[in-house]
């Protein structure tokens, strides 16, 4: 899966019908975005939630697993969330087209770096 831990922090923010410049300004640096029945979430640099005045949640860090995820695949998120999960650390995990990317709580980034590495060892050991 080789797992990358991406440099800055990063929020999860809402917008909503009352804030639509908000969301413009913010829409061209989002990661992600994702429309909802209670408005339009985005994922966006810290920096940028915190300059457009929406900060809603905890600054997070980003981690791509770097492998080829089947939209079809079965498993990794599962195996992921579980790993994490077992250390008390929340993940928040957007499947995009060519790869994974898990959201951790910015403080235990490189803890859950360090996890996911090793389930990545424990499966190609697994294999071998």
């Amino acid at each position: 899966m080789t797992p990358v831990l991406k440099d800055g922090r990063f929020q999860f923010v809402t917008c909503t019908a009352e804030n639509a410049a908000t969301q413009a300004a913010l829409t061209a640096q989002a990661l992600a975005l994702f429309h909802e029945d209670e408005g339009v979430s985005l994922v966006v640099p810290s920096t940028a939630a915190r300059a457009a005045g929406v900060l809603d949640g905890p600054d997070m860090a980003q981690i791509t697993l770097n492998v080829y995820s089947d939209l079809e695949g079965i498993g990794l998120t599962a195996a992921v969330a579980e790993a994490l999960a077992a250390r008390g650390i929340p993940a928040n995990v957007i499947a995009a087209f060519h790869h994974d990317h898990v959201f951790v709580p910015h403080a235990r980034g490189a803890e859950a770096l360090e996890i996911l590495q090793r389930l990545q060892a424990e499966a190609a050991a697994k294999t071998s």
